[in-house]
């Protein structure tokens, strides 16, 4: 697995396609990309579902048990746009600590811009770790519970990824199922030189409850 410096290239440049930060808005059209490309860890990321894509007229959306993830982060309070930007620091403060990731970046939404002011919303920059390992601050340590979750596999720039979440919102629907925690962002495809913005591939996960 890479190295967390080795990480900071493509994440830098993920916090800048990030700069816009998650906003809502109505879903539009949709086309199915290629299910391989290569995540930040160097890792073939290989969707079980097709890659919608903006402006994400139709979503292909499945759920699934998600197991437990330990991992590190950083809390943020403000604008969405800002928590992408806490990811190199963790990697930073991980590799200063002798730990290294497991997997990829993800990002956890707790509240709904459409409801909430800005200067109160509330999220975390996240980064998933082997086992349950002594971190110190100013990282704080949780584990991301099993739980199941529909979810659904978003192409193009990261600040387009909420446009997608209608459809998913849809498909929860269909299925009488309501929200029962934060949305997930997973990143699995970083911005870097040479690599398309089309190319990039973000997994959404809603945990679920019957109504």
């Amino acid at each position: 697995m890479s190295s967390p410096t080795a990480l900071l290239l493509p994440l830098a440049l993920l916090v800048a396609a990030c700069a816009t930060g998650p906003t809502r808005g109505s879903a539009t059209a949709e086309d199915p990309v290629g299910p391989t490309a290569v995540s930040p860890s160097g890792a073939t990321v290989v969707p079980d579902l097709p890659v919608s894509q903006p402006p994400f007229e139709r979503v292909e959306a499945s759920w699934k048990d998600r197991m437990e993830v330990p991992y590190a982060y950083m809390e943020h309070r403000g604008s969405y746009a800002e928590t992408g930007a806490l990811i190199p620091g963790i990697l930073r403060e991980l590799e200063a600590q002798g730990l290294e990731p497991d997997g990829v970046p993800f990002a956890l939404f707790y509240d709904d811009p459409g409801t909430t002011p800005g200067g109160q919303l509330r999220s975390r920059a996240c980064v998933p770790l082997r086992g349950r390992p002594r971190v110190q601050a100013p990282l704080r340590f949780e584990v991301l519970p099993s739980q199941t979750v529909a979810y659904a596999f978003a192409g193009g720039a990261y600040p387009e990824v909420p446009r997608s979440y209608p459809g998913l919102f849809a498909y929860m629907r269909g299925l009488n199922w309501d929200v029962a925690g934060p949305v997930r962002e997973s990143y699995l495809v970083a911005p870097a030189p040479g690599v398309p913005m089309s190319a990039l591939v973000t997994e959404v996960q809603v945990p679920v409850r019957s109504r």
